[in-house]
């Protein structure tokens, strides 16, 4: 009996008939690696074979006949081969949380501190950083620090806990300004 393939579902398989190529991404943020082209010596084999029998015919024809039933044998026990030293060389890239067994890149993807991907266990710095910024209410831009004008586009930036009619401070939760009525964006 054969031995079992382990795979996951977080690749793509590229080859062909002159070789083998896969594509490996991270199942949270796509990020992905693709190995180099391995090429067959059947593939090329069976390739001329097929040449020359369209060619000559006759005794060529069914040498290439011969060698398509041989190449398709050993190409499928080569794509097992390249299959499984693909999946060796790209481990390296990956990990799998043990929490929710996705597959992620640890480039991006991966809090080493805890030992979970980032889905599991959000870097608390970035989390912060996030929630602080604030955006321009005229075209978007992202705000890193209290500006009182944006960068981009020069609007006036009012801090969300103000009014942007009369200025006054807002209640945590307002909905309208208490002062001039004014709905809070």
């Amino acid at each position: 009996m054969s031995r079992s393939i382990p795979f996951t579902r977080n690749y793509s398989d590229l080859s062909t008939q002159q070789g083998f190529q896969f594509e490996f991404f991270c199942n949270r943020c796509s990020t992905g690696f693709r190995t180099h082209f391995k090429s067959t010596l059947t593939g090329a084999v069976s390739g001329a074979m097929g040449a020359a029998g369209s060619l000559l015919g006759g005794i060529f024809g069914r040498a290439a006949d011969l060698t398509e039933r041989v190449r398709s044998a050993s190409w499928e026990k080569g794509h097992d081969a390249a299959f499984e030293e693909a999946m060796e060389e790209m481990r390296a890239e990956f990990t799998q949380c043990p929490r929710c067994s996705t597959w992620v890149c640890r480039q991006n993807c991966w809090n080493v501190e805890k030992g979970l991907c980032t889905s599991c266990a959000p870097d608390m710095g970035v989390e912060m950083a996030t929630a602080q910024s604030t955006t321009c209410p005229s075209c978007g831009t992202t705000l890193a620090t209290q500006v009182k004008f944006c960068p981009d586009c020069g609007a006036k930036v009012q801090p969300k806990d103000v009014c942007a009619a009369c200025g006054v401070k807002l209640a945590p939760a307002a909905k309208f300004c208490a002062e001039c009525g004014t709905k809070v964006n």
